[in-house]
């Protein structure tokens, strides 16, 4: 590792545009991807923002690390889906769930009663077919000012890539999986 020295001056000069809602992205192959939008969650809840949480692909009973949390807080976190594919009886009910999902998300957003909204593996669907995309790049541009909202999972669409303010990739470099080490419970929960 090579040492540097801190820096001790401010270099960057501050935007001078108008604050205005945001759309973000997180995608990529590597880990971190809803942990990042939950952490966005609880910033903007921590300052007293109204939040609302989708999961498109947990279940309505999940009961993960985040949905506790996020109940004790009292940050709603709702699941609209069956689980992932590979473990659905049923493929034209786990895109009902999504359309149906998305109806609910969508009209959320167009509310305008939430500071952010957390659309959480909503990828999935959209990359399934599931959902198609143009009425999630309506609803993001015609969205109130004032929402910010946070998309997340595998496979980002290049339109939904054009459309956001900030787009982060996370990058798999090394996994857990690959030496044989399963899922642990407070870290992929």
């Amino acid at each position: 590792m090579e040492i540097e020295k801190p820096p001790v001056d401010r270099q960057v000069e501050k935007p001078d545009g108008e604050r205005r809602g945001l759309v973000l992205v997180h995608t990529g192959d590597g880990k971190g991807k809803s942990t990042a939008a939950f952490g966005l969650a609880l910033r903007a809840h921590g300052r007293g923002k109204a939040v609302k949480i989708y999961q498109f692909m947990k279940v309505p009973s999940a009961r993960f690390g985040e949905h506790r949390v996020f109940e004790k807080l009292g940050v709603p976190i709702e699941g609209l889906g069956d689980g992932f594919s590979w473990k659905s009886r049923d493929l034209e009910h786990s895109a009902q769930l999504a359309r149906d999902g998305w109806a609910r998300a969508a009209q959320t957003i167009a509310e305008g009663e939430h500071f952010m909204v957390v659309l959480d593996e909503i990828m999935y669907p959209l990359r399934y077919g599931w959902l198609e995309l143009q009425p999630v790049l309506d609803a993001l541009r015609d969205r109130p000012s004032h929402v910010n909202v946070v998309l997340t999972g595998r496979g980002c669409p290049q339109e939904l890539i054009d459309a956001a303010d900030t787009v982060t990739e996370m990058k798999l470099i090394k996994h857990h999986y690959q030496a044989g080490v399963p899922a642990q419970r407070g870290i992929e929960d």
